[in-house]
This record gives structure tokens, C-alpha cells and sequence, in this order.
């Protein structure tokens, strides 16, 4: 696979195609962790009015990043101001609130560039689901780390979440 990829704004234009990577995203990163409703069709036709919604936002702009590679989406981010999550009051000032990479794309960097996009080196705060160990490697990697504090997350199916800081 080659490794030439590109980090760009989104328009309106890619929700579909947003809402389809982020359904296959949460497939190869939760498939042990959630289950299969999570992928089907309606989850799909779910993200894409949502990802319609994001990419309408005054500060899409700002807050949202895709990777292209061949003209394709294989990952996006999303960031922006600190938020409560599930009673947690936030502990830092900017949250990173997704970041998923299709599977076919792990280890070309693609993640890496749409962090670096998001946050550069900046503090932030993030949830990363405690069973998801790639995923919290990779923060680790890039100075996160667990805080302590963990939650469960009822729109989640039950799914145990911590929060990580640098």
C-alpha cells in the first residue's frame, strides 16, 4: 500500500462517504467490544445525518480533518473545547472527541498526521475504550495518559471508558 495520503477540510459533500469510513472504522476497532448493530445499515444511515449536521456547524472548519488517499477518506478527527462527558467535568481546555483510521491504512502514519492535524502538542483530554489496547497505545505514544478516572457508557452497550490527559 502506498503511503501518500493527504489531510484536508471536509465539506458537507463527504458525509456520506464520512458516515460509511466511520461505521467500517468502528467495525475493525470495536468488533470484540460492541455489537454488530453498531455496523448495520441503520447505524450507517445514523452517522451520515450526523455527519451532515458536523459539517454544516459555523466551525467545521476548525474542529474536523480527513485523510485522503487516492481521492478516498480512510480516517478522519474531530476536536474542539473541553465538554462534560458522562458527569465527568473536563480537565483540560480541549478534548479530542474521535480519531479512527480504516484497518487497511494502520502504520502508514495516516492517525498520526490527523492527531498532529487536531492537536499538534497541545494539552487535551480524550475517551478511549479501556478494552481498545491499540488505540491506547498509540496516545501513550503521543504523551497521553490515564487520568483514573473510567466510566461506563450507557449509549455504548455498556462499554468502559477512560479518560486520558497530557
Amino acid at each position: 500500500m502506498s503511503t501518500d495520503f493527504e489531510v484536508v477540510v471536509p465539506h458537507l459533500a463527504d458525509a456520506e462517504e464520512l458516515a460509511s469510513v466511520h461505521v467500517q472504522a468502528w467495525r475493525e476497532a470495536y468488533a470484540e467490544l460492541l455489537p454488530e448493530h453498531f455496523y448495520d445499515d441503520a447505524a450507517r444511515e445514523s452517522r451520515q445525518v450526523m455527519w451532515s449536521g458536523r459539517l454544516s456547524e459555523e466551525d467545521a472548519r476548525e474542529r474536523f480533518r480527513v485523510a485522503r488517499r487516492e481521492g478516498r477518506i480512510v480516517g478522519f478527527v474531530a476536536h474542539g473545547p473541553a465538554a462534560d462527558h458522562q458527569g465527568h467535568p473536563p480537565v483540560r481546555n480541549e478534548q479530542l472527541y474521535a480519531l479512527y483510521v480504516l484497518s487497511s491504512c494502520y502504520g502508514h502514519g495516516v492517525g498520526q498526521a490527523l492527531l498532529d492535524q487536531a492537536l499538534s502538542e497541545r494539552p487535551a483530554q480524550l475517551w478511549v475504550a479501556k478494552g481498545n489496547a491499540r488505540a491506547r497505545r498509540f496516545y501513550e505514544k503521543n504523551g497521553f495518559t490515564a487520568d483514573g478516572t473510567e466510566q461506563v457508557d450507557p449509549d455504548l452497550d455498556g462499554l468502559v471508558e477512560i479518560r486520558m490527559v497530557r
